[in-house]
């Protein structure tokens, strides 16, 4: 297929000098392979490319610098991965490699096995890892990579922290990766990447020219690959304009709250008169005992005494008790 941009494009979006040899190697097995998977779509290629150009410092590296660190180390025994429980070099062999980088023995296993399934007649990566690095493998791990965790649906969302998510596991590099999603989605629109080239574009799309790519900027970019590309559909949309805040999502969840049933309610109850009665029989029995010993008068009212404090403490207590219990299950249900 013909890209809907160049290297030219990427070039004048990236952050610092990448390797033009890398760059060649996405953008060939792009040409030659994105249209059967989807990437012949002008939205989804910004968001592709965007994630790239951060996981790659720009196309810049294409293979993991080793140390090794201590987490790297500790990659030797990462069974999880597919590596061997031996600290056997498994970790070093089969380290990151590609503009997404492939790590451990099972994802080069997957993706070998997939090149496989789409009839592409590809080495054995996991007898020889070192071929990733070779064309037209190194610009097909990142396409691999993209389809199996089917990012084109949350590219025609427009949802880049979605995408983050599932590349990243998490949110490390969000604010690097939407820059150059909106750096490269300037670009590719024909304006600059300059706080004054933000602005020409947000006044010509009737925003607030604040230079600013924010939530409202990049839905607009969004729109507009989205006709420059000339694949609108109902699959392919703006993802909600919001406002960033410090608290980015709230979700209500049915599950690690505490809650006070009813049951414990009624246990309360239960066992606090039980208690009571328990007391009765007892300070009951021992007067009605004393009282037939020969206990005098004034001993025999005092032992009364206490067994009425007593029971009245039990039944206070647990009638406290059971409205406490009432009043903090009304605080978590509300």
């Amino acid at each position: 297929m013909n890209l809907p941009l160049t290297a030219e494009h990427i070039r004048l979006a990236a952050k610092g000098k990448g390797s033009d040899a890398n760059l060649r190697s996405v953008l060939s097995s792009l040409d030659r392979y994105g249209a059967d998977v989807g990437l012949d779509r002008l939205h989804r290629l910004i968001h592709y490319l965007a994630q790239l150009m951060h996981e790659s410092g720009s196309f810049k590296w294409d293979q993991e610098i080793w140390g090794p660190t201590a987490a790297q180390q500790r990659y030797d025994t990462r069974t999880d991965l597919g590596n061997t429980p031996e600290r056997d070099g498994d970790g070093y062999r089969y380290r990151g490699r590609g503009p997404i980088q492939l790590t451990g023995k099972d994802n080069y296993r997957q993706f070998r096995d997939w090149c496989s399934k789409q009839g592409y007649s590809c080495p054995d990566f996991v007898a020889d890892p070192d071929a990733v690095n070779t064309d037209p493998w190194e610009g097909l791990v990142p396409i691999w990579y993209w389809t199996s965790r089917d990012l084109n649906k949350w590219a025609d969302q427009n949802d880049i922290e979605t995408i983050t998510r599932k590349i990243n596991g998490g949110k490390n590099g969000l604010a690097d990766r939407l820059d150059y999603y909106g750096r490269l989605a300037l670009v590719v629109c024909g304006y600059g990447v300059s706080e004054a080239e933000v602005r020409r574009f947000q006044a010509d799309h009737g925003l607030e020219a604040d230079g600013d790519v924010g939530p409202k900027t990049r839905s607009a970019l969004h729109k507009r690959l989205v006709e420059l590309g000339g694949t609108a559909s109902e699959s392919v949309r703006s993802s909600p304009v919001v406002e960033e805040t410090v608290v980015e999502r709230q979700v209500e969840v049915a599950v690690d709250r505490p809650v006070v049933t009813e049951k414990v309610e009624k246990e309360v109850r239960q066992k606090t008169n039980w208690l009571s009665t328990a007391f009765a029989t007892v300070f009951g029995t021992g007067g009605l005992l004393s009282y037939l010993a020969g206990m005098d008068r004034d001993a025999l009212i005092m032992v009364a005494s206490i067994g009425v404090v007593v029971i009245a403490a039990v039944l206070f207590g647990g009638e406290w008790i059971v409205r406490r219990v009432k009043s903090i299950r009304k605080e978590l249900e509300a």
